[in-house]
């Protein structure tokens, strides 16, 4: 006669084995139906489970949420919300899967802007004709002991990619751009390689990058939009790298 302790380890790894079982046929159902019914999610990244009952996470294009039924009969779009918690659930879940890596960002393609030490870091993509970045740029200049790499990214016009050219290709990069964007004093005519600006904008297509300004610390979060000095303070002492 077997040991207790052995009769209940392998009711308890049997329950595991299948609810595991379980849990994988309903990912292929919901895989199976939503493919055949919208075509659009022939390619789906994740399945899982959410803290609510009967209803489904489902991840496309890396960072799409959507959330499903069961049996993938139904499908929608929006904030999950634990109001108990108090907790934008959906939102925590793509500012997760939209962070990146800091120290693989492409530095070679933005410009550097060092106020004090420079120990503190943070990158910023944008556009010279953002008047949100203008406003950012104005707070920024009151943070220090920080090193600030700009990446532009000409998205709002064909202006910007003129401008962005003529900042990206002066002597002085920084000074030309915080002349633009603080003093209003446009940055001469230049030209030379550009490719830099091409490179920026296919990376900020991939990680899905659209509005300016857009930061990143270096614990990887992301914020869009222009944030307060006070909150940029906040961030940075609050960011430590992985």
């Amino acid at each position: 006669m077997k040991p207790l302790k052995s009769i209940a380890a392998l009711a308890l790894t049997g329950l595991l084995v299948c609810s595991l079982g379980t849990a994988f046929a309903q990912e292929a159902t919901i895989r199976k139906n939503l493919a055949e019914r919208l075509p659009s999610f022939a390619k789906i990244d994740e399945v899982s489970k959410t803290p609510m009952n009967g209803l489904y996470e489902i991840r496309v294009n890396d960072s799409d949420i959507f959330y499903t039924d069961a049996e993938g009969n139904f499908l929608l779009q929006g904030n999950l919300i634990d109001v108990r918690a108090k907790r934008n659930l959906t939102e925590e879940r793509v500012e997760k899967l939209s962070a990146i890596d800091f120290e693989a960002l492409p530095f070679k393609d933005a410009f550097k802007i060092v106020r004090g030490n420079g120990k503190r870091k943070l990158a910023v993509f944008e556009d010279p004709n953002c008047g949100y970045c203008k406003r950012f740029e104005t707070d920024l200049q009151k943070i220090n002991d920080v090193t600030i790499h700009t990446f532009l990214i000409p998205i709002l016009s064909p202006d910007s990619v003129e401008k962005s050219k003529n900042i990206w290709c002066a002597k002085d990069k920084g000074k030309a751009w915080l002349d633009w964007m603080v003093r209003d004093q446009p940055a001469a005519k230049a030209s030379c390689d550009t490719t830099a600006l091409e490179r920026n904008m296919a990376f900020s297509k991939k990680h899905k990058i659209t509005g300016t300004p857009t930061a990143f610390f270096v614990d990887g979060s992301r914020v869009p939009g222009a944030i307060s000095a006070q909150q940029v303070e906040k961030m940075l002492t609050a960011a430590k790298a992985p």
